[in-house]
């Protein structure tokens, strides 16, 4: 059994079927396209997943399509950033429509804010003497809205940085000489975003330092669920937000977090899930409320 399964059980234990929606593609800074990501979740057993990639929704059609081939359902997804006190928290998007108006113009405003970004970070990287060219940037992102992971691992295929972590480190991290910071919706805006597209919001991995106050501003607004079930959450950290769900009523999700590649964690596909009936308990919600 996978630890979504036996260490975190949410939903009935007898429905075998799981789902991870958390899982993302080279559309952000995953390494996998979303062919190579559905077949992957295939071999790990999985029945349903979510491309949740940051930013972008352009991998999401290409998934349902290898996944209706291969008998597994794929929820569209996303993982937005919000600023709350300087601090970056994701929340992640479950069955938005991906050709809403409201919706494709922010990801395109970001993929914009993205690119000035990046250009920014160059350009300071430079001023302390590493020569690292956009051109190269822009060709690791590919078809993706361009980030820092794409400009950590131009940096070590270069050979101007030893390791993908060495990179934040020394250089991109917050804090650190090259670091910039990027543009942030509040998370009023980024709920409201995700309600007008028809989808359900998720607080991301909040066992990541997100403090109590933190997360009541996310239940005050209404925030439809947290992500339960991640790689960074111990069995404790499950229970803590179990808890809460049930208190406020909130939904239930989790998954891997997958991105492939130099993060390393082909491994966690199939091991970190949430049961089929969390995700039709979503379906539910939306059916109710909708």
């Amino acid at each position: 059994m996978g630890l979504g399964e036996d260490r975190f059980p949410i939903g009935t234990l007898s429905d075998q079927r799981r789902a991870d929606l958390h899982l993302h593609t080279i559309h952000s800074d995953g390494a996998h396209s979303p062919y190579e990501v559905v077949h992957k979740a295939k071999r790990a057993g999985l029945s349903l997943i979510s491309v949740a990639d940051h930013d972008h929704v352009a991998g999401i059609s290409e998934a349902m399509l290898v996944g209706g081939e291969l008998g597994i359902e794929v929820v569209p997804g996303l993982e937005l950033s919000v600023a709350v006190d300087d601090r970056d928290i994701h929340v992640l998007a479950y069955f938005v429509d991906t050709h809403n108006e409201a919706l494709l113009e922010y990801l395109e405003f970001m993929r914009v804010e993205r690119m000035k970004r990046a250009e920014r970070i160059v350009k300071k990287l430079h001023s302390i003497n590493v020569p690292l060219s956009m051109d190269k940037v822009l060709e690791k992102a590919g078809q993706a809205a361009v980030g820092r992971p794409h400009i950590a691992t131009a940096l070590v295929e270069e050979g101007l940085a030893e390791t993908y972590h060495d990179v934040f480190l020394k250089y991109i991290g917050v804090g650190r000489p090259a670091y910039v910071a990027k543009y942030l919706c509040s998370p009023e805006e980024a709920l409201a975003l995700i309600e007008e597209a028809g989808g359900l919001s998720f607080l991301a991995h909040p066992g990541n330092s997100i403090p109590e106050d933190v997360l009541l501003r996310f239940i005050k607004a209404g925030v439809d669920g947290i992500e339960i079930v991640h790689p960074s959450h111990s069995a404790e950290v499950v229970a803590h937000y179990q808890a809460i769900t049930s208190e406020y009523y909130l939904l239930e999700s989790g998954g891997s977090d997958f991105h492939g590649g130099p993060k390393n964690d082909d491994d966690a596909l199939g091991r970190f899930t949430v049961p089929i009936s969390a995700v039709e308990t979503m379906r539910q919600r939306l059916f109710r409320e909708r």
